[in-house]
């Protein structure tokens, strides 16, 4: 009986120990709130690390193919003009290659009654569909996904035109 005793003792103490590991006891309120670090120490960090620092240099670095130390993002150039072209109605507020981002403000398209507004993200050096994010918005709220999937198609054409221009085919 005495050895009943213990395992239930035990049993019991051990639950406890692992329900209020859990928190299920509360206690939460004690503790601190997680920080998180802001965007911009973020980003400085990632430039920090692809930065290339070279303490020492040769004549052969001359004939090397160097990259660009500045370059922080890498987007597709042709995404990136064909966006600009399909929707040079619209005026631009801001552009960041860096980031790939393009912000527009309200603008009607020719032979359009409703204005609207885009972001266009940029995000990968290929001429893919996934390298392409927009966001559209009318004064009255955001619009269809049919209307979206339009005009990223569009850019998408538009890219691969200008591809093959560049390219001489």
């Amino acid at each position: 009986m005495d050895l009943t005793r213990f395992r239930t003792g035990l049993g019991v103490a051990l639950i406890g120990a692992f329900v209020s590991g859990c928190g299920f006891f509360g206690g939460s309120e004690d503790r601190e709130p997680v920080e998180t670090r802001p965007a911009q120490e973020i980003m400085d960090e990632i430039q920090e690390q692809r930065r290339p620092y070279r303490a020492q240099s040769s004549l052969f670095d001359f004939f090397r193919n160097r990259n660009d130390a500045g370059q922080v993002g890498a987007v597709n150039k042709y995404i990136w003009n064909a966006a600009l072209e399909t929707l040079d109605f619209l005026p631009v507020q801001s552009v960041d290659p860096f980031t790939g981002v393009i912000t527009t403000g309200y603008g009607t398209p020719p032979g359009g009654g409703r204005a609207y507004r885009a972001t266009i993200l940029v995000n990968d050096p290929a001429l893919d569909a996934r390298s392409l994010n927009i966001a559209l918005m009318t004064r009255s709220g955001p619009v269809s996904a049919a209307t979206v999937r339009a005009v990223e198609d569009a850019i998408l054409t538009r890219a691969r035109q200008l591809r093959q221009q560049d390219s001489g085919f």
